[in-house]
């Protein structure tokens, strides 16, 4: 199977015409209006590709509606279930935007021109105000690095490669 990004998750039914409660796994819950098709993890039945009819937003949750699933009956074996999207289906990301899956397992670099790899991007924390990667060291050992400008020089996802400058007590 291809590679599948798990954008939300079904957390409940929503009246008995086959709606459902979504809780999403994405920083902008208005890119459920540009998806019109979700992988739904059906378990011992494989994903199950579905078309969305109609989405609105309800405080953190969205409310999907899918195309041939009018009763309730019809989806609420899948609550819990993972809701997907492919590779070519994700979201088009604005320019120094990248998906936190992309970013886990790329090699840091400190400085655009060093050959010496410094560690691995192990884990991504949001926040609020900025991202901060966990680098995990040659020794084992971990770094945090706040994802701005001053301290991520380069982001290469095909490489594999992200070039940081650590500003003076990082490594403290």
């Amino acid at each position: 199977m291809e590679d599948l990004y798990q954008v939300g998750s079904i957390t409940q039914t929503h009246g008995i015409r086959g709606e459902v409660k979504v809780f999403p796994l994405t920083d902008d819950i208005s890119r459920f209006k540009n998806m019109k098709n979700l992988l739904l993890d059906g378990g011992k039945d494989g994903y199950i590709s579905l078309e969305v009819e109609n989405v609105r937003p309800q405080k953190n949750l969205v409310i999907l509606k899918f195309k041939g699933i009018d009763n309730i009956n019809d989806i609420e074996k899948y609550k819990g279930q993972g809701l997907y999207v492919t590779k070519e289906n994700r979201v088009e990301l604005k320019d120094d935007e990248y998906f936190i899956a992309d970013l886990i397992g790329c090699e840091v670099y400190v400085d655009t021109d060093s050959d010496k790899k410094f560690g691995t991007i192990s884990d991504v924390m949001e926040t609020g105000a900025n991202d901060v990667y966990e680098i995990t060291l040659e020794n084992g050992k971990t770094v945090l690095v706040p994802a701005i400008k001053e301290c991520i020089l380069n982001v290469d996802i095909e490489g594999g490669r992200v070039d940081i400058h650590l500003l003076e007590g990082l490594m403290d």
